[in-house]
C-alpha cells in the first residue's frame, strides 16, 4: 500500500508540474514582450533630474554673496562631504614622511614624499622646488585626473610641475586614489559606494586626499600663503574646483576640462563622471556652477577644450560654468580676475603645452612674478615611473579596505525583548528607515494598458504605468481564466526583469506558472531600474545623479512597489498580497517595502537573496556593474536585513538558495 500511495503521489506531481510546464509555455512570450523603450525611461529620468537642478542665486551685493558661499561652504563640508568621518580624522594635522630627493637638472630639485589620508590609508607625492629656494614663494597644489598607473609619472604633468619650479614656484604632485602607485582594483573610485554604505560620504576620503596636500603647503615655511593656487586636468579638474571653492586658502584657481553643470551632464549622461563628483547629496541646493561663482573674487581661469574626444567641450559647458558666473565677479568689481580660455589646438582631452603656457601667465599675472612666456623644454630630464616611485606599505588600505574596517566597526543597539518598547523600536525605526531611504511615496498616476491575451486557459493584461513623480514601472497581470475574481494575488520582481521571471524556477517548478495553478493572479513588475524599466545605456549614471540631488534610488524602487501594490489591491480586489523576489536588489526593495508598510504583504518570499548587507562588502558587489541601487548612504550602518524583516512584522519572510552559499552547494529552505 506504501508503494502504491507513492506511486500515485508522484504521478500527481508529474501532472502538476506538466500543467505547470504548459502554462510556462504560454506565460514566457507574454512576458518576454518589450512594454517600454529604454529611450523613454531615460528621458523620464532626465526630466525628473532636470526639476531638482538647483538655480543659481542671485545676490545683490558683494557682501550679501560672501555671507552666502560661507553659508553653503560650511553646509557642504559639514553635513555633506564629512558626513559619518571620525572629527579626530578630519582634524587631523598633515603627516607627511620625507623620503629623499630625486637627482634633477639646474634650476630645481625634486623630493619623494609620502603621506596619510587617514589612518592606515596612505599616499605618495612629489615636490617641485626652485633650485636655490629662499624666502617666501608662491605654491601650486598640482592634482592629477584618470592617468592609469603611470600617475605622477605623465609625462605632461611633470613637465608643468618642472616648470612652475623653473619659474621660482613651488609644485606639489599628489598622486590620485587609484592612479600610479595607488592602482588597485580595490582602489576603483566606484568603491566610494561601499563607504556610502557603512555611513561615510565617499567624497570624504577624496576630499581628504587632496587637502592634505594644501595642508602640506599651508604649514610650509618657504610657501607664500597669500600665493597658493591649484591646477589640474579631468578628475584634476574636479578636483580642482572642488576644493579650491570650498577651502578659501586657495587663492587661484585652474581647472582643466574637469567638470559642468548637472545641466550639461544630463544632456551628455556618458560626461557624468565618477561617483565622487556626484556624491551623495552633495548638489542638492547648489551646482558646480555655484561652485564656481563661489570663487569670486579669487582669481580664476577656466580652460576647456573645443573639440575635447573625452569630455567637457568648451562651447558646451561654458554658458552654465563661466557665462552665468560671469555677475559673481563683477559684483566684486573683478570681472577681470575671472576668465575662460577655449584652446582650439588639439582635438583631445589635454592640459598640453599651449594650456599649460595660458596657466603660467595666469599665474604671474595674479601672483605679481615675471615668467617666461612660453613654456621651457625639459624633455630630457623627465623621470620614468620607477624613478619617481615612493612605495607604500605592503598592508595600505584601499577604498574597500577601508569600508570593510569601517564595517566592523558598526555596532547597533540591541533590540527589544518586551512586547511594549518592541512597538516603540519598531516605530522609531521605521522612522529612521524612511529617512535613510528618503521615502517619498508617490501614486499611480495613469495605467496604460497596452496588450493582452485570452486563450488556452491563460488571461493576461500588460502595462505601463506612470507614477506621480514622472517615473514610470511596467508590468503584466495573469491568471487562469477559471480563476475567480478576488483571488489571492502574488507579486513577482527579479532582478533580470520579468522576461527572466518567465523562466525563473521555484522549488523545482516554474515560478509565474506555479503561482497561477494555485488559483491565484499574479503581476509581473519592472521596477525602476529592472527590465523594461532601466534606461538607455549605464543606470549607475543615474542612480548617481539621483543621490547627489538628494533621492535614494532604493527608496525610490520600494515607493514603486507599494504603490503598484496598493493599486492592484484595489483593481483587483485581492483579499492579501504575497510578495516574490529573485535577485539581491528585488530582495532589498521587498524588504525596505514591507518594513516601511508592516503587514501589508501577507509574505515576502526571497529567492537568490543575501543573508545580510556584508555580502555587498565581502564579495563585493559592484556598484558600476552590479547594483548601484543598493549602494545607500547609512543604510549598513543603521539597518542589516535581520532588522528590516523585524520591521516587516507580522508579514512573514522566507528564502531559499541565498548568494552566500552559492559557492558550497549548500541552501536554506524557505522560510527558514
Amino acid at each position: 500500500m506504501k508503494v502504491r500511495g507513492a506511486v500515485i503521489g508522484l504521478l500527481l506531481l508529474n501532472a502538476l508540474f506538466a500543467r505547470a510546464q504548459s502554462t510556462e509555455d504560454q506565460v514566457k512570450p507574454i512576458l518576454e514582450k518589450q512594454l517600454q523603450s529604454p529611450t523613454v525611461v531615460m528621458f523620464q529620468l532626465q526630466e525628473y533630474l532636470m526639476g531638482r537642478v538647483p538655480k543659481l542665486p542671485n545676490p545683490i551685493s558683494a557682501t550679501g554673496w560672501t555671507t552666502e558661499s560661507q553659508r553653503i561652504r560650511k553646509h557642504l563640508l559639514e553635513d555633506v562631504v564629512f558626513h559619518g568621518w571620525p572629527k579626530a580624522w578630519i582634524d587631523a594635522p598633515p603627516r607627511f614622511e620625507d623620503l629623499g630627493p630625486i637627482p634633477t637638472g639646474k634650476g630645481y630639485k625634486v623630493r619623494k614624499l609620502r603621506y596619510e589620508i587617514v589612518p592606515g590609508f596612505y599616499s605618495t607625492a612629489t615636490l617641485y622646488e626652485p633650485e636655490n629656494l629662499q624666502g617666501k614663494v608662491p605654491a601650486v597644489l598640482n592634482v592629477l585626473g584618470h592617468y592609469g598607473h603611470i600617475g605622477k609619472a605623465n609625462e605632461t604633468e611633470q613637465t608643468l610641475c618642472i616648470n612652475q619650479a623653473l619659474r621660482g614656484m613651488i609644485a606639489l604632485r599628489l598622486e590620485w586614489i587609484g592612479v600610479g602607485e595607488l592602482t588597485d582594483e580595490q582602489n576603483e573610485h566606484w568603491f566610494a559606494g561601499h563607504l556610502d554604505l557603512v555611513g561615510a560620504n565617499g567624497i570624504g576620503l577624496f576630499y581628504l586626499a587632496m587637502r592634505r596636500g594644501l595642508d602640506y603647503l599651508w604649514e610650509n615655511p618657504n610657501v607664500d600663503r597669500k600665493r597658493i593656487a591649484m591646477t589640474g586636468l579631468s578628475g584634476g579638474g574636479w578636483q580642482t574646483i572642488t576644493l579650491s571653492s570650498l577651502d578659501e586658502r586657495v587663492q587661484l584657481s585652474i581647472p582643466v576640462a574637469g567638470y559642468e553643470s548637472i545641466e550639461e551632464r544630463l544632456s551628455t549622461v556618458v560626461d557624468a563622471g565618477d561617483i565622487e563628483q556626484n556624491a551623495t547629496d552633495f548638489l542638492v541646493g547648489q551646482d558646480y556652477s555655484t561652485l564656481t561663482a563661489m570663487r569670486a573674487p579669487r582669481p580664476t581661469l577656466l580652460i576647456n577644450n573645443a573639440e575635447d574626444d573625452c569630455c567637457f567641450r568648451a562651447a558646451l559647458v561654458r554658458p552654465a560654468i563661466f557665462d552665468a558666473v560671469r555677475p559673481f565677479f563683477r559684483l566684486f568689481g573683478k570681472e577681470d580676475s575671472f576668465q575662460f580660455y577655449e584652446n582650439t589646438d588639439i582635438s583631445a582631452h589635454n592640459y598640453e603645452r599651449t594650456n599649460h603656457q595660458q596657466a603660467y601667465r595666469f599665474l604671474a599675472k595674479y601672483f605679481d612674478f615675471s615668467t617666461p612666456e612660453r613654456e621651457i623644454p625639459v624633455g630630457s630630464e623627465l623621470k620614468t615611473y620607477s624613478e619617481l616611485a615612493v612605495g607604500l606599505p605592503t598592508d595600505n588600505l584601499t577604498i574597500l579596505g577601508l569600508a570593510r574596517n569601517m564595517a566592523r566597526g558598526i555596532t547597533r543597539p540591541p533590540v527589544p525583548v518586551d512586547a511594549t518598547e518592541r512597538k516603540s523600536w519598531a516605530d522609531t525605526q521605521r522612522a529612521k528607515l524612511q529617512e535613510v531611504v528618503r521615502y517619498d511615496p508617490v501614486t499611480v498616476k495613469q495605467s496604460w494598458r497596452v496588450d493582452n491575451t485570452k486563450h488556452n486557459g491563460v488571461e493576461s493584461v500588460s502595462y505601463r504605468f506612470l507614477l506621480s513623480n514622472g517615473l514610470s514601472a511596467t508590468g503584466v497581470w495573469l491568471k487562469d481564466i477559471p480563476t475567480p475574481e478576488g483571488a489571492p494575488l502574488t507579486i513577482v520582481i527579479n532582478d533580470k526583469g520579468k522576461k527572466a521571471a518567465a523562466a525563473e524556477l521555484w522549488d523545482y517548478g516554474p515560478e509565474v506558472a506555479d503561482r497561477m495553478d494555485r488559483s491565484e493572479q499574479v503581476l509581473v513588475l519592472d521596477l525602476l531600474f529592472g527590465g523594461d524599466a532601466a534606461p538607455e545605456g549605464h543606470a549607475y549614471l543615474y542612480t548617481e545623479m539621483l543621490a547627489a540631488t538628494g533621492n535614494r534610488p532604493i527608496g525610490m524602487e520600494a515607493a514603486q512597489l507599494i504603490a503598484l501594490a496598493d493599486w492592484a489591491r484595489t483593481t483587483w480586489g485581492a483579499p492579501s498580497i504575497r510578495l516574490e523576489s529573485t535577485g539581491i536588489r528585488s530582495q532589498l526593495t521587498a524588504l525596505i517595502a514591507s518594513g516601511l508598510k508592516p503587514g501589508f504583504f501577507a509574505e515576502v518570499a526571497v529567492k537568490n537573496g543575501m543573508h545580510s548587507l556584508s555580502y555587498l562588502l565581502e564579495k563585493p558587489v559592484r556598484y558600476n556593474v552590479d547594483a548601484p541601487d543598493l549602494f545607500c548612504l547609512d543604510l549598513y550602518k543603521d539597518f542589516d536585513l535581520d532588522r528590516l524583516i523585524l520591521l516587516a512584522e507580522p508579514t512573514k519572510v522566507g528564502g531559499q538558495q541565498y548568494v552566500e552559499e552559492s559557492a558550497t552547494g549548500m541552501s536554506t529552505p524557505r522560510g527558514k
